[in-house]
């Protein structure tokens, strides 16, 4: 960066490719697109993100790093009120659906298999499908066991829809729950 003309420009570039985008940038994206003919190394990016993320910081926006890239989004205290912008409810996900995906999401890869015996209830295949079409779940191999059952795992865009970077971000685990888990899937 030249001058200080020259990153208040790169800084308004970046900013404007996060609001376009429509999906989060990786500073990959982001050094091989809008900042390629700039040849910005990566800690130059990492403070043009700093800096946005600072100047957004008392305003309804911030920018967040979800597991694939930044992206601006509304601050998490209003939720409530956006929502009516859509008419439209967003989906209700039953109990089951949501046990489901939290089991992938915690014992991860986990067969359909260990699923129903964490649950002790079979697991709809209805259920297996609307998360993999929302992409929040996908098969990772298979167990190599009689049958070969398939693996799940999430995926980056689950990640993104509960805004983690890493699942390392998920919610502690209720303790009581850990109770009900056979002895056999306890880690």
């Amino acid at each position: 960066m030249a001058n200080s003309g020259d990153k208040l420009n790169l800084i308004q570039l970046v900013e404007a490719a996060l609001f376009v985008a429509g999906r989060p940038l990786t500073i990959s994206d982001l050094q091989q697109t809008v900042l390629a003919q700039f040849k910005i190394a990566k800690g130059q990016v990492v403070m043009i993100l700093d800096e946005l993320a600072s100047r957004y910081q008392h305003s309804g926006l911030e920018l967040r790093e979800v597991a694939s890239g930044w992206r601006f989004q509304a601050k998490s205290e209003f939720a409530e009120h956006l929502s009516m912008l859509w008419q439209e409810k967003p989906p209700r996900y039953s109990r089951a659906l949501l046990e489901t995906l939290t089991i992938i999401a915690y014992r991860q890869p986990v067969t359909r298999g260990e699923i129903e015996s964490i649950r002790g209830v079979a697991v709809s295949s209805s259920i297996v499908s609307t998360l993999k079409e929302r992409d929040w779940v996908r098969e990772v191999g298979h167990k190599e066991v009689p049958g070969r059952p398939a693996l799940l795992a999430t995926t980056p865009k689950f990640l993104d829809y509960f805004n983690l970077k890493s699942l390392e971000e998920l919610p502690e685990l209720d303790q009581s729950l850990l109770e009900k888990i056979p002895q056999d899937f306890q880690t």
